[in-house]
């Protein structure tokens, strides 16, 4: 019988994508690596419980799903969420940030300062700077604030983020150039709140470190993972949860988000580069950067 295991997701622990596997076991990715599994076990894909506690009823969700939770686990893991006002009284210093995706897509956001970038390199921000530090409800104000005055959003779907990244700036400073003039509009509004310590100006770029500079264009994504379907690439890029795998039918993305629920097994020897799970191809052709 074949050893499986099951992905928990990719996280960016010290500045590099890696898998997490139940169990703590760890996969550090890097350029030019494979990437190889298939989709084992029962054929079901199960919901992965909430807060560290296994779903109740071990629900089926659907191999489409980036989130992997039926309704009442992903209802009692959004109740205990910073990001939806779940923990008002967290003591923890927040940072306040602006983050850039490509041309025209800019997003403010918080993360808890002792994370440092992790939260920017997991939703795949090309570039980013700080705004401000201090406690929970005043970087909450900052987030608001912007959205209202600059109309600048706190949530910007992945699809939009992939499409983009085809279009990126070749130099880094054309690349921090949107954030830069967002920056100093935001620390120019006068309902600033007093708690939150202003930060400069300093825009970090992650081109080099997701591979995305001069990497090839991808030409798809994978739709949802199926039972017995397999995929088998070459790592070329990785940009918050998504990998992106030279396959034989080219340059396809992966969702690691599609990961969880699956019980995966090492892929069959001899069929390097092959993909068979559905692929949702890009409707126009993808040039430069992605």
């Amino acid at each position: 019988m074949a050893q499986v295991w099951r992905c928990s997701g990719l996280r960016w622990p010290d500045g590099g994508p890696v898998l997490v596997w139940s169990g703590g076991r760890r996969s550090a990715l890097g350029p030019g690596g494979r990437v190889a599994f298939r989709a084992a076990g029962a054929g079901v894909r199960e919901c992965v419980g909430a807060r560290g506690h296994a779903c109740a009823v071990r629900a089926t969700v659907s191999g489409r799903s980036t989130g992997a939770r039926c309704e009442e686990c992903a209802r009692l893991d959004r109740a205990h969420s910073v990001a939806a006002d779940g923990v008002p009284d967290d003591p923890r210093p927040y940072h306040v940030y602006l983050a850039w995706f490509g041309p025209g897509m800019a997003k403010v956001g918080i993360t808890a300062v002792e994370r440092g970038p992790a939260r920017l390199l997991e939703q795949g921000a090309v570039c980013f700077s700080w705004l401000g530090a201090g406690p929970l409800m005043a970087a909450r104000r900052a987030e608001e604030l912007l959205r209202a005055a600059l109309r600048v959003p706190d949530r910007i779907p992945y699809g939009a983020k992939r499409a983009v990244r085809s279009a990126l700036p070749e130099s880094a400073a054309e690349r921090a150039a949107e954030i830069a003039v967002l920056h100093e509009r935001a620390l120019a509004l006068g309902e600033w709140p007093e708690a939150l310590v202003p930060e400069p100006c300093r825009v970090v770029d992650h081109v080099r470190v997701f591979g995305l500079d001069g990497a090839p264009a991808a030409v798809g994504e994978v739709a949802e993972l199926t039972p017995g379907g397999a995929v088998s690439g070459e790592l070329v890029a990785a940009a918050g949860p998504d990998l992106h795998l030279a396959t034989r039918r080219g340059v396809v993305v992966l969702d690691t988000r599609l990961l969880p629920g699956w019980e995966l097994a090492a892929a069959e020897a001899g069929r390097e580069g092959e993909i068979d799970f559905p692929i949702r191809e890009f409707t126009a052709p993808q040039e430069g950067l992605f």
